[in-house]
């Protein structure tokens, strides 16, 4: 951590601080505008919270000043949390500059934690007006574009996105990964047509790196699934019948269309569980084209490895 030392230490009680609907705006949002602000959402009935919380206090101390860190109680600030759409928690998110640019769920080990923070501070020297020729480089823009896409925000990231794919020559490593980012923005956004637009234009001869066959796959999963059933409708039938493995490859299939891969992998691994090699391994092959779609360090990815790993080979 000796990289994010330096600088005079803030008193700690401005460092670290708790927050709540009133003060959010002036603690999180203006606070950002100086430097990365880390929030964690958190409720004291939760065990793994407990066990976050404390991380990211010295990990906050250690950095010297260079971001802060607000904690925010979910059950005491429940209008608060559904506005900034927090499902789960442990939740954290780094802001700058007034938005979410990262973010995890879940309590994560202590070096994840330190490089978050590496995250957001990279990304606070790059978004302080970052734009290609204004005194950025294309890849500090493409790291605060990842940043941006990585905690929610499609729309600045593929702005970003296509402002270093001008910018660019065509086919460098640079373009590349701007292409790449882009067409990932717009398969978030279920605008498969535009995506597969800009995958096309990304040469034959690079689309073996891994971003690129990421965003192949994703295009390959969502063709895959476009005559998928009624999610409803499935849901309730693996709920009457569990042991239905069509039934709860159908769902998969229906999640993976509506964009919500984290439910397809638990119905997928739900299958392998099962039955290993239920229709000649095709719940297994989706779980890896899943996986390949996420990408390597996605959070659903990380954890759908670990409980296949498990069920493989228990």
């Amino acid at each position: 951590m000796s990289e994010l030392l330096g600088g005079g230490a803030a008193p700690a009680s401005d460092l670290i601080k708790d927050a709540t609907i009133e003060s959010f705006e002036k603690d999180v949002l203006e606070a950002s505008m100086a430097g990365p602000v880390i929030v964690d959402f958190w409720a004291p009935w939760c065990g793994p919270c407990k066990q976050l919380t404390p991380v990211l206090e010295q990990a906050t101390t250690a950095a010297g000043g260079l971001v802060k860190l607000v904690k925010i109680d979910i059950d005491k600030n429940q209008m608060l949390a559904s506005q900034l759409r927090i499902q789960s928690v442990p939740t954290v998110y780094g802001f700058l500059q007034g938005r979410p640019i990262d973010g995890f769920q879940g309590a994560v080990l202590e070096s994840e934690v330190k490089a978050f923070i590496g995250r957001l501070t990279d990304a606070a020297k790059s978004l302080g007006g970052a734009q290609p020729g204004a005194g950025a480089s294309l890849e500090d823009v493409l790291t605060a574009a990842e940043a941006a896409f990585e905690a929610g925000d499609v729309a600045s990231a593929a702005d970003a996105f296509g402002q270093v794919a001008q910018a660019s020559e065509a086919g460098d490593a640079v373009n590349v990964r701007a292409l790449a980012g882009l067409a990932r923005c717009h398969i978030s956004l279920r605008d498969f047509d535009q995506a597969r637009q800009v995958f096309d234009l990304i040469p034959e001869d690079k689309r073996s790196d891994a971003a690129v066959s990421s965003v192949k796959a994703a295009l390959e999963l969502a063709s895959a699934e476009g005559g998928a059933g009624d999610i409803a409708v499935l849901e309730a039938q693996v709920a009457s019948s569990p042991d239905n493995l069509n039934g709860r490859f159908d769902l998969a299939s229906a999640y993976i269309a509506a964009g919500d891969m984290e439910k397809a992998l638990d119905q997928l691994l739900a299958i392998t569980e099962r039955d290993r090699e239920w229709n000649d391994d095709a719940a297994r092959k989706k779980i890896l084209t899943v996986f390949d779609a996420l990408g390597g360090a996605h959070p659903a990815t990380v954890r759908g490895r670990r409980r296949l790993s498990s069920i493989l080979f228990a």
